[in-house]
């Protein structure tokens, strides 16, 4: 019987890739994304399609409760979903301050929160990854500083989740990329797109495949000794 992985933002560019990844490693992928005809285009056996507004804890509540029926259980999360809203300070709206806190943050809270309790009584070592950003650590790129924070309270939590939960064998980790060419790409003017892709040292953006690979990696057997680490991707950029 195959094991039940649920990943966030499964529509989106990085999200289809860990999807792919998943479903080869012999996972069923429950796709959680917002996005109908992404999750549509999707459809293929091994993979059950959820549409999703991930900023209304009730909608991910009865999500989870649906999957609970339908699986009995729950053996990986992915939370990937996410976005960058560019806004800079001091000039944020408090409304996009809210919206990007909500999607990069507490969607990722909640998921942990009913996703655990789907977890308990499953036999192996279960696993949490999330999908952070280096924008959390390295200041001399351009994020703005709501993303910064999103993404530094999503790599808090995996720590305190791989610390209380270590016992029951559920792993939290944390995948901190840096340039990863998704359609995120298309909230970045052009000059700005291109002095961050230059910073790279291999002169390139990442792949969401080679990101996709970690999570497979921490998914596997051998990652069952990882937890409450953030594994930063970046090609060297950021060592001092």
């Amino acid at each position: 019987m195959s094991k039940i992985a649920v990943v966030t933002g499964a529509a989106g560019g990085m999200g289809r890739a860990i999807t792919a990844q998943l479903m080869g490693d012999g996972y069923h992928v429950v796709g959680l994304d917002v996005a109908e005809d992404g999750l549509a285009d999707m459809a293929a056996d091994g993979f059950t399609a959820m549409v999703v507004d991930l900023m209304d804890a009730g909608a991910i509540r009865a999500a989870f409760d649906q999957i609970g029926d339908a699986h009995g259980g729950v053996d990986a999360l992915v939370n990937n979903a996410g976005t960058c809203f560019m806004s800079e300070f001091p000039d944020i709206p408090e409304d996009e301050f809210e919206r990007q806190m909500a999607l990069n943050f507490s969607a990722a809270f909640h998921c942990c929160q009913a996703a655990i309790k789907l977890m308990q009584g499953r036999e192996g070592v279960r696993k949490i990854v999330n999908i952070s950003s280096n924008g959390a650590y390295n200041f001399d790129v351009f994020d703005p500083p709501h993303y910064r924070a999103s993404k530094a309270a999503l790599d808090n939590l995996t720590k305190d989740l791989a610390r209380r939960y270590a016992q029951d064998k559920i792993t939290a980790n944390s995948i901190a990329p840096a340039m990863t060419e998704t359609p995120l790409f298309n909230v970045l003017t052009e000059d700005v797109l291109a002095n961050a892709v230059a910073q790279m040292p291999h002169g390139r953006a990442m792949q969401p495949s080679e990101i996709a690979a970690w999570v497979g990696f921490l998914m596997s057997p051998a990652g069952e000794v990882s937890s409450g680490n953030v594994i930063i991707l970046n090609q060297g950029r950021d060592v001092r």
